[in-house]
């Protein structure tokens, strides 16, 4: 059984982020979109991770099309597009799916640790969050209306 340190996501290029590298640090995982209504949460997330990187705190972004056609470009458009209009910083992971058959393997596993509202595993909208300790624990879900200034204490809490 795979656990969060033997995870592994595709990053532009071709290139492999190998999630053991994330070994002692609270990470927060979101799926993103560049054309969503919670699109401003971009700023939101930025402003979080720069308040807590230097305390081990990574955030990763999972560019996904699956919600409305709201994430359109290609890898190089969206990191584009995230660096100049919200001057994002944090890693984004290559555009894959996170519901159905080819969903990739990070959120097979975080869906498998925690369920959502009513027990649904499924991703419902863009930018659904998942919170992990620095155990590799999933220890808080959040909707997409849940903003990232909302979620500060909680990080601030388990860092």
């Amino acid at each position: 059984m795979s656990t969060f340190y033997t995870l592994k996501a595709a990053l532009p290029g071709g290139k492999v982020f190998d999630f053991a590298d994330l070994k002692g640090k609270t990470v927060l995982i979101v799926n993103v979109a560049s054309q969503c209504g919670f699109t401003p949460q971009y700023k939101g997330l930025q402003a979080l991770y720069d308040k807590y990187k230097d305390r081990g705190f990574v955030i990763l972004g999972f560019p996904c099309n699956q919600f409305g056609g709201q994430e359109p470009k290609d890898d190089e458009g969206i990191s584009e597009f995230c660096t100049l209009n919200h001057g994002v910083s944090f890693p984004l992971m290559a555009k894959s799916e996170v519901n159905g058959d080819n969903t990739n393997e990070v959120y097979k596993w975080l869906k498998s640790q925690k369920a959502g509202i009513l027990g649904l595993t499924r991703i419902k909208w863009n930018f659904e969050k998942f919170l992990v300790d620095n155990e590799g624990n999933v220890v808080n879900r959040w909707a997409s209306t849940t903003t990232p200034e909302a979620i500060d204490a909680e990080v601030a809490k388990i860092l």
